[in-house]
């Protein structure tokens, strides 16, 4: 056996655990460079929301809870595995919680991060404009000109 015997020829448990170090330092180091969570949840949940088929489920979980059996019967058009990688994909994201009664799994919608989203983004961007063209609509509905500025 030479010199350098024992580092040529690792064992399992060497691996295993050079592995799992190195996967618990990318972990932390991304989570370091990224400098906040909720932005990454975030970003999670626009590309959740960005499929229409995941957009599709989320509404017809906005209804009532539904088992996973009841969401794959209502796309004719995807199987089983392609409806359960969507419902990943939402779970992930935060916009799905899931129980389980024996066998059968079901999903029920979480909005929280929805509105989040809306608090953060949405509302504060849309809030005057939004706010303007709802008194136009008013004013012109009412039968009333909105009355103009005088420029001097």
């Amino acid at each position: 056996m030479s010199l350098y015997g024992d580092m040529l020829s690792p064992t399992p448990t060497d691996i295993s655990s050079a592995a799992t170090s190195r996967r618990s330092s990318r972990r932390n180091s991304s989570a370091r460079s990224t400098g906040s969570t909720p932005k990454r949840g975030d970003d999670n949940v626009w590309k959740a929301l960005a499929d229409p088929t995941r957009r599709a489920l989320l509404d017809m979980l906005a209804k009532a809870p539904a088992t996973t059996g009841e969401l794959v019967d209502a796309f004719d058009t995807l199987s089983r595995t392609g409806v359960m990688k969507h419902l990943d994909i939402l779970e992930r994201a935060g916009l799905l919680v899931v129980t389980r009664d024996g066998r059968v799994r079901w999903n029920h919608l979480n909005p929280v991060p929805i509105q989040r989203l809306h608090d953060r983004w949405v509302s504060k961007h849309v809030r005057g404009t939004a706010s303007a063209l709802l008194r136009l609509k008013d004013h012109v509905e009412a039968g009333v000109a909105p009355k103009r500025r005088r420029r001097s």
